[in-house]
């Protein structure tokens, strides 16, 4: 029995990250022998076990066999005369079948060290275009390793993974996966800019593919589309640090200006219920988790008027607050005011503005918190009375602060 550190942990060494888990092949053994030394199973389908002490994943050497259409269509042999370079061709990209041994040597039957080396993205055999995950892969690892480009052979298989339709056999569950991961790397949008350029977008998240080419308004930025201003918007959440929940808004909260007639351009009237419409079937396709698909359809429709909230009556104000929530749900809130500052920033010329339209909102609503919500309903003798005498007291309190702010703003 041989075992040997393989896959993200052997390239990110390479690369000088920092290595988060280690994963391990297994040669010249069964799974009856790994059970009898401690090794508990954990594959469902084909052998993973769990070391007994550091609980790092060993995985037996293994074949696969494309038998149907789809990521599980596969047949698995794990027998004990599996080399480890068999093992190693099965796997998406050069640079993900190195492997090291117990000395520290590395062993690369597939070049990947040179790929790392020059910066390439480039699939390891013909054996690529029977699992359409890996289209959602390269993509990913595209909006990791920014300095990494496509291999052309490597775009051109995916094409044809696409043409084929083997990119339509992809669960949605797995397409959001990979989807969401793609959103927590360093450029997002590179992933999105992958997934476009071989025609997955347009199968994958149609909404999002037929933004491209659509004007900006105007007083914006109309040197650019609608699609690239998106991808500006996603990359600022990243370089922020955003959670998962501000990129997802990010990524959707523009999809209704897609459906702006033609005539119409540069302007987008009512996109924002557009886009509302449109998040929710999509969220429903991907399987979002609600946290994120809640957070994308309050952006969409709200964040238009975040955008004038130094002009805001209080009466404006307090609505918005009530329509997206905020009081129950403040920390959605501050969620929201980060998209927002995202969509606003996401514009060229506009990177280092300072958002003061959120610091006015988040005092706002310091403003309406401040009000004893209490203290008003035990003054009504009318129960039915208590929902407007609460909301008439935040009223008057936002418009002594306004007034406060600019005699003449309230």
């Amino acid at each position: 029995m041989k075992v040997y550190q393989v896959g993200g942990a052997v390239r990110d060494e390479l690369l000088g990250l920092p290595v988060k888990d280690r994963d391990y092949v297994v040669v010249g053994t069964t799974p009856e022998e790994m059970v009898k030394q401690g090794f508990r199973p954990v594959g469902k389908d084909f052998p993973v076990f769990l070391h007994p002490r550091t609980h790092d994943e060993y995985a037996l050497a293994r074949t696969e066999r494309k038998t149907a259409q789809g990521y599980k269509g596969f047949q698995v042999h794990a027998e004990p005369d599996v080399t480890l370079e068999e093992d190693l061709a099965r796997r998406d990209l050069t640079i993900n079948a190195i492997a090291r041994d117990d000395a520290g040597g590395v062993i690369d039957p597939y070049h990947g060290v040179s790929d790392i080396e020059a910066g390439v993205l480039r699939h390891v055999s013909q054996a690529f275009v029977e699992d359409p995950v890996r289209i959602l892969r390269v993509a990913r690892f595209a909006a990791r390793f920014e300095n990494f480009s496509i291999a052309p052979e490597t775009l051109e298989l995916m094409r044809e993974m696409v043409r084929n339709g083997e990119v339509d056999a992809l669960v949605p569950e797995r397409v959001w996966q990979e989807l969401a991961k793609g959103l927590m790397e360093n450029r997002p949008s590179r992933m999105i800019y992958a997934l476009r350029e071989c025609g997955a977008l347009a199968r994958i998240l149609p909404e999002l593919d037929c933004l491209f080419g659509v004007p900006q308004p105007v007083q914006y930025h109309p040197e650019i589309d609608t699609g690239t201003h998106v991808m500006m918007v996603m990359d600022y959440t990243a370089i922020h640090a955003c959670p998962i929940e501000v990129r997802f808004a990010a990524l959707m909260h523009d999809l209704g200006k897609g459906t702006t007639p033609r005539a119409e351009w540069p302007r987008h009237i009512a996109h924002e219920q557009r886009s509302f419409d449109l998040i929710k079937p999509l969220c429903e396709r991907l399987r979002v988790p609600n946290a994120c698909r809640d957070l994308a359809l309050v952006t969409a429709r709200f964040h238009g008027i975040v955008h004038r909230a130094l002009e805001l009556r209080p009466e404006t104000l307090l609505k918005l607050y009530q329509d997206a929530d905020a009081l129950r749900q403040p920390q959605r809130f501050e969620l929201f005011l980060k998209a927002c500052e995202a969509d606003f920033c996401g514009r060229a010329g506009f990177e280092r503005q300072s958002f003061v339209q959120a610091d006015e909102l988040r005092r706002g609503l310091e403003i309406v918190f401040a009000v004893d919500a209490g203290a008003v309903a035990k003054q009504c003798m009318d129960s039915s009375q208590i929902r407007d005498r609460v909301y008439q007291a935040r009223l008057l309190a936002l418009r002594q602060w306004k007034r406060k702010q600019s005699p003449n703003s309230a």
